[in-house]
């Protein structure tokens, strides 16, 4: 078993390899590949799964996936794990929180189970849809290697029809939650580092010839009478595509090229979803036998000077920064979960979230479409990734472009962030712009941010990625680590942005457990007057036209480890328990609640 290598001379080349990830690094499953599965029935594979830690990612190199089952009695060699027996894990979950001993792990692990199918028919593909794997995940069938993903929030696919076989298969995925120096994120981050695969895992069949891409909108140009239809086709006899917007007394065809590409656009006035009127429409298409549905609202979200305005009103964004985390699930969502984090929205009066610092669940998108909750997601280029080098640009192009297809038929998201506090150098600029312009190319409806830094030496906004994008996004924490509040007023002063500007983040930590202070630094109340002084400071400067304070929980993440901390982030409006709150909260909802008035 030891020695699985070709024209290798001994039984320990294997061991001694540091090549051995090379034919199994591909990323050949990426936006490319990810395809549109609104509608279709799918088969789920969550459920227990067979696993096995792997530090030394001695699976690649002895080839654990070319092993066969065998009952142990039978083996004709001696084997360090076998793929078809031993210890199980739900999936999705996240292993650090399964077992105290994986609580800190980073490394590869192996999950396996039988893929039983009954029958294969020859109008038939199959394809596996991974919700989420952190963060590296390769996949095989059978023992054969058939691609591998890069980027640990968004989803990917890959085909299996020439690869399965009547009967019993057997899938087995290696995913690696390594931090490394060229990956997005890169190795030092503020939140934690969960590893495995933490959302859905299905089975989904489509005929030989499918739409593979579809999204509909109301055409940006002010005039609210048209909608636009883009689409592809995969597979042979594509000439035309039905789409029906059945409340619209719309149904017409969707000429594809050579390429199954097709657009139109027609003449419709649909009612125009809000914040306070979320009308989704469902809207169908269909290609010979392949049929998709999605439900989708219609709005205009545009920047004019310092307004941001929402079918062609000005808004403000009463917001909230979210991060994906439970205190027992890590990053698995929960139905309940998802719903009581809008119900907490809506406690505080908010019409907008910043859903940080990754593509969250797919879930809480169509929930904010139901519910009337403005969305900014965004991609995890976050601090001081690696702007010089073209594999780490193309890791977060691949991670946006993931993230636009997923959910840009999705009415609630108006903003696309493209990173979050980076340091203003020429390599970061042309990185950060090579971002906005993909965003703008996939998607001309709605608006490019990114959290950007302040210039304390000249206390003002100043960064030249402005230039470039359509809202400023800005994490200000004056108050706790600009521990002198005055400086916010100076700040604000000093700085003439021309575009509308989103505090981003702002905040402070505020321990409410065993051994809290009742003053100072991360006291209950001190936290309560750092809201009181921004929320008096904030309301009287017009280019600032939302909100989003840090954070809605009390999250997990390993760099904060004082007293107080004790490995959480303590900044949470609410505790990690996500029912106790605190003085703050309060304060925020009556803030909101009285804009919410005026407007």
């Amino acid at each position: 078993m030891l020695e699985r290598m070709e024209g290798a001379d001994n039984g320990l080349a294997c061991l001694h390899d540091e090549d051995y990830d090379v034919p199994f690094n591909k990323q050949n499953l990426n936006s490319s590949t990810l395809i549109f599965t609104g509608g279709r029935k799918a088969e789920s594979l969550n459920g227990e799964w067979n696993f096995c830690v792997d530090l030394l990612d001695t699976g690649l190199r002895q080839k654990w996936f070319s092993f066969t089952p065998e009952a142990p009695e039978d083996k004709t060699e001696p084997y360090d794990y076998d793929p078809y027996a031993g210890e199980t894990v739900p999936v999705p979950s996240c292993w650090s929180m399964l077992k105290d001993k994986w609580y800190f792990f980073e490394g590869s692990a192996w999950y396996t189970r039988p893929l039983d199918l009954e029958e294969l028919p020859e109008d038939e593909r199959l394809f596996l849809r991974v919700g989420a794997a952190q963060y590296d995940c390769k996949v095989f069938l059978n023992g054969e290697f058939l691609g591998s993903h890069y980027g640990g929030s968004t989803p990917f696919n890959v085909e299996l029809t020439k690869h399965a076989k009547l009967g019993r298969n057997w899938l087995m995925l290696c995913v690696n939650n390594t931090r490394t120096l060229d990956r997005v994120p890169m190795r030092n981050t503020d939140w934690f580092n969960y590893g495995g695969i933490y959302r859905d895992v299905e089975l989904y069949r489509t005929p030989k010839t499918f739409i593979s891409d579809f999204f509909a909108y109301l055409v940006p140009d002010n005039s609210y009478d048209k909608i636009a239809v883009e689409l592809q086709v995969s597979g042979p006899g594509r000439a035309s595509v039905t789409v029906e917007f059945k409340e619209l007394g719309i149904k017409t065809e969707v000429s594809v090229d050579e390429d199954g590409f097709g657009k139109l656009v027609l003449p419709a006035r649909p009612e125009l979803w809000s914040p306070e009127h979320p009308r989704l429409y469902q809207v169908t298409a269909s290609v010979g036998e392949d049929r998709v549905e999605d439900m989708i609202g219609f709005r205009q979200i545009e920047q004019v000077e310092t307004d941001v305005l929402l079918n062609g009103k000005p808004i403000f964004f009463r917001g909230i920064s979210v991060h994906e985390d439970d205190e027992f699930t890590g990053k698995v969502l929960r139905d309940e979960d998802l719903e009581q984090r809008f119900q907490h929205a809506k406690e505080l009066n908010c019409n907008f979230m910043r859903f940080a610092h990754y593509p969250h669940d797919e879930r809480a998108a169509k929930m904010a479409d139901r519910e009337g909750i403005l969305l900014w997601e965004e991609i995890p280029v976050y601090w001081a990734i690696d702007f010089k080098n073209p594999d780490t640009l193309k890791d977060a192009r691949n991670q946006l472009q993931e993230l636009i297809k997923r959910d840009r038929n999705r009415a609630s998201v108006v903003i696309w962030s493209v990173g979050n506090e980076n340091p203003d150098t020429d390599e970061r600029l042309s990185f950060m712009k090579h971002l906005v312009d993909t965003a703008r190319d996939m998607d001309p409806t709605r608006l490019t941010s990114a959290a950007c830094l302040v210039n304390h030496a000249k206390n003002r906004i100043e960064d030249r990625l402005i230039q470039y994008i359509n809202v400023i996004g800005i994490n200000e924490y004056y108050g706790w680590y600009e521990e002198n509040f005055e400086d916010l007023i100076d700040f604000l002063d000093n700085s003439e942005p021309g575009k509308p500007v989103v505090i981003s983040e702002t905040g402070a930590d505020g321990y409410i457990g065993e051994g809290k202070l009742e003053k100072g630094f991360f006291s209950e109340s001190y936290m309560a007057e750092v809201y009181r002084k921004q929320i008096a400071t904030l309301r009287q400067r017009e280019f600032v036209k939302g909100i989003s304070p840090w954070i809605l929980y009390d999250f997990r993440v390993e760099r904060r480890q004082n007293m107080f901390q004790q490995g959480w982030n303590r900044k949470g409006l609410i505790a990690s328990d996500k029912k106790t709150k605190k003085t703050a909260f309060k304060l925020l909802a009556d803030f909101y609640a009285e804009l919410k008035a005026k407007n």
